[in-house]
């Protein structure tokens, strides 16, 4: 009987009850959107990171991790490269050969990673052959290729098919010196990136340092980021003599961005909460006021004041999950939409780039803020019908009825 007889008065005023509808609708639309977009933009962020150079999974020497040397290599590491391809749940792997040396140009140098690889294989775990703005990936060049950032290439005043001299240092400690020429030039969303690492094939290395196959870096991609902690597991116990190290360890500024971002916005959407709080307050105080006859008619035949207490309890619950509902749903459609098409933030480039993140955003929301946003609905709507409800609890029957006519 309460159910229905709170349904039947929140609609007995429909322009009031449509106004505080609409507030918190619009209110849970935007908040959610925000939400959507804040997670989105750490989430491209991360994924964008990933596929650029970091990928899910990394195996060095305890020995390279100490000092970034060249003689620090992994043992074998061509065996291994092999034996991890096979394991459910890898995707591809690159082995990979880093050096820290200096690229020169007739009108300056700059300090650089050079990043020895297998054009084939490093391919499939990275996107800079996608990256390429100027030439082709490891192609037109006949002898020792390289690729260079954007930002590097504008630092050093070099444009394709350009000569760039690499000095670095060799496995016997020597000094070497090494010149390439300009294959492709890449731009990814962190310029950061682009100035400080180049990409030459690995057999070029060999040769220029007269060495033996040898890979300091093993970078492995996984079919699904799902299934990123049981592989990490398998790969971590095979090899324990090696350190294994998840896109999290490697770089722990992103997973903790992700925990304060949360923190964060279920913050933001409590301000939202508080900030509706007030409006359906108020809403239901004036509907308490413009019913006090009737309230004390309910009073005088016997009605208990508990059952009144409820009733405002329920319609207030009622109105705010209502419109709680009604702003998920719009948001949801909008989250969906935009995580298809993405929002174009190419504006802005120039400084998301110096940030690492890309100009085209897709929103995300887990499931789970759905059920938060939920609780913190039921939650308002009980501490917004407190002060209306203890107001009417505290109604005088003869007075109630003599007063209001």
């Amino acid at each position: 009987m309460l159910f229905t007889l709170a349904w039947k008065n929140i609609w007995r005023n429909k322009k009031r009850s449509l106004i505080i509808l609409v507030a918190i609708a619009l209110g849970l639309w935007a908040g959610l959107f925000s939400v959507a977009v804040m997670i989105g933009s750490w989430d491209t962020t991360v994924n964008s990171t990933i596929e650029r150079n970091l990928s899910h999974i990394q195996i060095h020497t305890k020995e390279f991790k100490d000092e970034n040397l060249i003689s620090n290599y992994i043992p074998g590491g061509n065996k291994i490269t092999g034996e991890l391809v096979k394991i459910e749940g890898v995707s591809s792997v690159s082995a990979r050969l880093l050096i820290e040396g200096m690229a020169s140009s007739p009108s300056s140098s700059r300090g650089v990673n050079i990043v020895g690889i297998d054009t084939e294989a490093e391919k499939s775990v990275t996107t800079i052959s996608d990256d390429i703005i100027e030439g082709k990936y490891f192609e037109g060049i006949k002898r020792n290729p390289i690729l260079i950032g954007k930002k590097l290439a504008d630092k050093l005043g070099l444009k394709l098919r350009s000569k760039i001299v690499l000095s670095f240092q060799s496995i016997d400690t020597t000094l070497v010196y090494a010149a390439f020429r300009i294959a492709g030039i890449y731009k990814t969303e962190s310029s950061t990136f682009d100035e400080a690492h180049v990409f030459v094939r690995k057999s070029d290395l060999y040769k220029t340092m007269e060495s033996e196959s040898i890979v300091n870096e093993i970078a492995i991609k996984l079919q699904s980021s799902e299934e990123m902690d049981s592989v990490y597991s398998k790969i971590k116990s095979s090899y324990s003599s090696l350190v294994v190290e998840s896109w999290k360890v490697l770089a722990p500024e992103l997973a903790m961005m992700y925990d304060y971002i949360i923190i964060e916005l279920q913050i933001f959407l409590g301000i939202i909460m508080v900030a509706l709080l007030f409006g359906i307050t108020n809403t239901m105080l004036m509907s308490v006021l413009d019913r006090v006859r009737e309230f004390g008619v309910l009073l005088a035949v016997g009605m208990k004041r508990i059952r009144v207490f409820l009733l405002i309890m329920i319609e207030t619950v009622i109105l705010s999950l209502l419109g709680g509902i009604i702003g998920m749903i719009f948001g949801s459609l909008t989250i969906w939409y935009f995580s298809d098409i993405g929002i174009d933030l190419s504006l802005f480039s120039e400084g998301l780039s110096q940030w690492g993140m890309p100009t085209t955003l897709y929103p995300v929301l887990p499931l789970y803020f759905y059920g938060i946003l939920t609780l913190m609905i039921l939650i308002t709507a009980f501490c917004a019908a407190i002060y209306p409800s203890i107001k009417t609890m505290k109604l005088r029957p003869a007075t109630a009825i003599r007063t209001y006519g």
